[in-house]
């Protein structure tokens, strides 16, 4: 049923702190994957290509050994690349130990109060990725983009009936959009032998938003196996390739964010509903305290009932705490400050991942990939340029 205890906590431009969490998700998972690799040429008809592996000095100074891997019979890429990529995803995460303060002052847990039925995230997000190749078989690379994302976030308000029973009183949802910084940093060890190779994609990426006190920082796990076709022009290949894409995120997230921000039309509307809401609770209280009277000695003594009242009032008491310093910050709303803590998770840390590349030249080459299974869905086409160092 739709209340007005707390105005905080329903319109379409509040509460950006619940928000802030959910959107990393959708920031943070974009994957840098490039599909080359050094190839063990093997086989009769690659013959002709092994010799004049082994006959040609190589000609750059990375990858480390490089030289040494031709003379073997691999077939090495360009050892550097620069790479655009576009992502985009939906994803879900998970919610819980939230806490809440006004102007620095006490924080508040919201845990039991505030229940997150689901959070949805969408993100687009355009990276630009360096790379080079250390060794032949690793590859390293640098992140650098800016996305676009917005959140969908569905939660409830509960708070215990006369007879200790929590109910939810207020049932909402809010969106919000953001745009961040993205930076990080991958490795990429790989194996490739008669066009079949083995990549273990790893990067840990930081995303700078704003209302955050710090960076939120992210890790990425995609093994991928694949196979490469050759086409009949010299140098052009096609790849396809099915794999795994893990993501872990720092489940601790904290900041701080100017009430004004989160109340842009002013607070007198919102410290009206809060007044309700702190009116709510009395009456609330007024029955918790009404059916505990009505009790014998004998049943209140019951361990039960007991726990019921106590539950209850401290869940009470939590809720009316949180209104009067809410009441009280927008009261002064031009300097008054939010300050909140969560812990979030991804709902499912693995999904399922498909994808391809058309090599136009050892130069040029444009890939797709798409994830599913799981609560995530993602997308990523790119474009690579690849030359000697």
């Amino acid at each position: 049923m739709k209340d007005e205890m707390s105005d905080l906590m329903v319109t379409r431009n509040k509460p950006k702190w619940i928000l802030i969490a959910p959107v990393l998700i959708a920031v943070l998972v974009h994957s840098a994957f490039g599909q080359v690799f050094t190839n063990k040429e093997v086989g009769k008809k690659n013959n002709e290509l092994i010799d004049s592996l082994k006959q040609t000095d190589y000609p750059y100074s990375l990858p480390i050994w490089g030289d040494k891997a031709t003379k073997a019979g691999y077939s090495l890429p360009y050892s550097a690349g620069l790479s655009v990529q576009y992502f985009g995803q939906e994803s879900s995460l998970i919610i819980d130990n939230l806490l809440v303060g006004f102007n620095n002052g006490p924080m508040y847990n919201l845990d039991g109060i505030v229940r997150f039925d689901e959070a949805k995230a969408l993100a687009s997000a355009v990276t630009v990725r360096p790379d080079i190749w250390l060794f032949p078989f690793l590859n390293i690379y640098g992140i650098l983009g800016k996305a676009q994302a917005s959140t969908d976030v569905n939660f409830g308000i509960w708070i215990p009936d006369s007879t200790g029973v929590e109910k939810e009183i207020l049932k909402a949802g809010t969106t919000i959009d953001f745009n961040t910084t993205t930076f990080g940093i991958g490795v990429t060890p790989t194996i490739g032998v008669g066009g079949g190779f083995l990549a273990l994609d790893m990067n840990v990426a930081w995303v700078d938003v704003p209302q955050l006190s710090k960076p939120a920082r992210s890790f990425v796990f995609g093994p991928r196996f694949g196979k490469n076709f050759k086409l009949k022009k010299p140098e052009q290949s096609v790849a396809i390739w099915v794999g795994g894409f893990r993501v872990s995120i720092a489940s601790g997230t904290d900041g701080s964010i100017s009430l004004s921000e989160i109340l842009p039309e002013g607070g007198a509307e919102a410290g009206a509903k809060i007044d309700q809401g702190i009116q709510r609770v009395g009456d609330a209280q007024e029955q918790v305290d009404a059916w505990w009277g009505d009790l014998t000695q004998q049943e209140q003594n019951n361990p039960v009932n007991k726990a019921k009242y106590e539950s209850a009032n401290a869940a009470l008491d939590r809720a009316g705490e949180i209104l009067y310093a809410a009441d009280v910050a927008i009261n002064s709303i031009a300097t008054s400050t939010v300050q909140y803590k969560m812990d979030k998770t991804v709902k499912d840390a693995w999904n399922f991942i498909v994808g391809g590349q058309f090599q136009l030249n050892k130069h040029f080459m444009i890939r797709g990939e798409v994830g599913f299974l799981g609560s995530r869905t993602q997308v990523m086409t790119g474009v690579q340029y690849r030359f000697g160092l």
